[in-house]
């Protein structure tokens, strides 16, 4: 259990870092509402750990930390997007192979489903830079160049279609389990 002066004194480094967290991951990151989630997991990972700052916090280890959650984010991205594609490629391939388990050829079909409801759930614009993006392999620049958009836009429409599949994906595993 906290004491008064625990709060007390979490909540003077809180205010004297968090803004300095969050610009530096915004600089790495170059996106303000990562580098927001990258500042509040470190600040939720010191309360829940105050062993981490009772004493006296080093700037220097709450940069590291910083740098380190914004690496594994970036691994994390990449295994969810790399799996998000091979879910998205398998969508094309409607095949069953003999030697294919038949409850994972369910599963897939069921993902499949998912996958298409999700896409139709999506704003027109991000669906579409979505699709040109995975299903006509066209890079940002000429997505950019197609719909009249910046590339940031494109790039932005991509990161947000993205994350709405990786919820998606996550539940229906989450629930495949049980």
């Amino acid at each position: 259990m906290r004491t008064e002066s625990d709060k007390v004194r979490f909540e003077e480094i809180f205010v004297q870092y968090f803004s300095k967290v969050r610009s530096f991951a915004a600089i790495l990151l170059k996106s303000e509402q990562e580098a927001e989630d990258v500042a509040q997991d470190i600040f939720v990972k010191l309360w829940e750990e105050p062993e981490l700052w009772e004493g006296n916090l080093a700037k220097n280890y709450l940069y590291t930390m910083v740098k380190n959650s914004i690496l594994n984010r970036i691994k994390r991205k990449k295994i969810e997007s790399n799996y998000i594609n091979h879910q998205i490629n398998l969508q094309g391939s409607e095949e069953l192979t003999e030697f294919e388990d038949p409850l994972n050829e369910m599963y897939r079909e069921e993902l499949q489903l998912l996958l298409k409801i999700a896409l139709e759930q999506m704003p027109d614009k991000r669906r579409e830079v979505f699709e040109m993006s995975r299903y006509q392999q066209l890079s940002n620049h000429e997505i950019a160049q197609k719909m009249n958009l910046s590339v940031r836009t494109v790039e932005q429409h991509i990161y947000l279609a993205l994350k709405d599949l990786k919820k998606l994906i996550l539940i229906a595993i989450f629930l495949m389990k049980f």
